[in-house]
């Protein structure tokens, strides 16, 4: 089973999300997803969120608020379980963009191999085209539900079914 990791990371009203335009093959591609990846062999998933979110943003997590466990199962794709997460508490990793960032409080994120980073303000966060399962937890994480914890199994037509635990 695959493990993976998820970050929304918040700043200033706004969500920092991923446009995914990028790669060949990309079963996200034309979707908007917040920040993570695969959890690596002898790797926590904590370990894991702070180095894909400081791979893909350039930012350095100081803190950040473990939700739950999303499991995905499908009829099509392999099983993962997917550790969400959240933070506000970062600071770029870049010298110079620290300085703005310490001065004005915005952060122009960097180039992504993966597409195009973007703040959304928080009333945007659901217009976006996305993973019908992915609105169900993004929903909670947007009304600051501290544990969320469910299953989403899609079927070949990419139809969702949402469990809560």
């Amino acid at each position: 089973m695959k493990k993976t990791t998820i970050c929304y990371i918040e700043n200033n009203g706004s969500w920092l999300m991923l446009f995914r335009d990028r790669k060949q093959g990309d079963m996200n591609e034309g979707k908007w997803i917040s920040v993570g990846g695969k959890v690596e062999a002898g790797e926590t998933p904590d370990e894991c969120v702070v180095r894909e979110v400081l791979e893909e943003t350039g930012l350095m997590l100081r803190s950040w608020v473990f939700h739950g466990i999303i499991e995905f199962r499908s009829d099509v794709y392999e099983a993962e379980d997917m550790y969400l997460y959240s933070s506000s508490d970062f600071v770029p990793a870049d010298e110079e963009a620290a300085r703005i960032f310490a001065e004005t409080g915005k952060y122009k994120p960097p180039e992504c191999s993966e597409g195009e980073l973007f703040w959304v303000p928080h009333e945007k966060m659901l217009d976006l085209p996305t993973w019908e399962g992915d609105r169900a937890f993004l929903t909670e994480v947007l009304k600051g539900t501290k544990e969320i914890n469910m299953t989403l199994h899609y079927d070949a037509d990419e139809h969702c079914t949402i469990i809560k635990k």
